[in-house]
């Protein structure tokens, strides 16, 4: 039955506990019902639930590598030292004395004296007066023995001796040897050629550092032989002279080097 009104209502009583104990196991009670659905953690940091135990995590880690990890620095081998320079090309020798022979027509050791200017003009021809070879260099002139480019040598054919009286009978295939500074240069005949003093292109072809190519850059060592045509124009009724009494025409034996020894 309810109580009267006006009468006091008597206080619930709790076994001995108070409201305030109560409460707090109440709260206790559910934490603990939490803690056995999602499990709890156990002493070895391992997670336990209602299924066993949980996989473990593993722990996050940095993609980059550490200062341990990283490969050592490369560093460049030193590069090694470039080797001196060596050439097997003949030293250049420029204006200088040397011995011509033909064996194929019988000369023997002439004399060439070299001289600045160009082919059978007043220096080279007072020189040809003397019995010996003549040969220009210079801006007009030619080469040293054995050096690329062309060498020029000229000489009488019927005064001073005639030295090169025969060159008109040398042949391609026949050798020319050139002795100066203690090294012989031997050269090949390789073609024969006739030059025009009264022709500034024939006289340029005559002189150019590649026989007949005017302009043309040499690329090896050749030589230039060369005598007067004076029985030739005679014969044709050409009697022109120059300066110096040369004819018109000179007959000029091309070669090329083949070879190159100690004198």
């Amino acid at each position: 039955m309810g109580a009267k009104r006006g009468e006091a209502v008597p206080k619930a009583r709790s076994g001995g506990r108070s409201p305030r104990r109560g409460l707090v196991a109440l709260v206790a009670a559910v934490v603990a019902a939490v803690a056995a659905l999602v499990g709890c953690a156990g002493g070895d940091g391992t997670s336990t639930g209602a299924h066993g135990p949980a996989p473990a995590v593993p722990p996050v880690t940095s993609s980059a590598p550490t200062a341990d990890a990283l490969p050592p620095k490369l560093t460049a081998a030193p590069l090694p030292a470039a080797p001196a320079p060596t050439s097997t090309a003949p030293s250049p020798r420029g204006p200088v004395d040397a011995e011509l022979s033909i064996p194929s027509i019988g000369v023997e050791d002439l004399d060439v004296v070299p001289y600045e200017g160009t082919t059978d003009d007043r220096a080279g021809t007072r020189i040809q007066d003397r019995g010996v070879a003549a040969s220009p260099y210079g801006e007009r002139g030619g080469v040293g023995p054995g050096e690329v480019g062309n060498y020029l040598v000229t000489a009488h054919r019927l005064s001073a001796g005639g030295p090169l009286r025969e060159l008109p009978s040398v042949e391609v295939g026949d050798q020319v040897r050139v002795t100066a500074e203690g090294t012989v240069y031997t050269y090949e005949i390789v073609e024969t050629r006739t030059t025009s003093f009264r022709s500034a292109r024939s006289l340029a072809e005559q002189r150019a550092a590649v026989p007949g190519e005017p302009g043309e850059k040499p690329t090896r060592a050749m030589i230039t032989l060369s005598t007067c045509a004076t029985p030739e124009d005679d014969a044709a009724g050409n009697f022109w002279r120059d300066a110096q009494g040369n004819p018109e025409h000179r007959i000029d034996k091309i070669g090329v080097l083949t070879s190159t020894r100690p004198a």
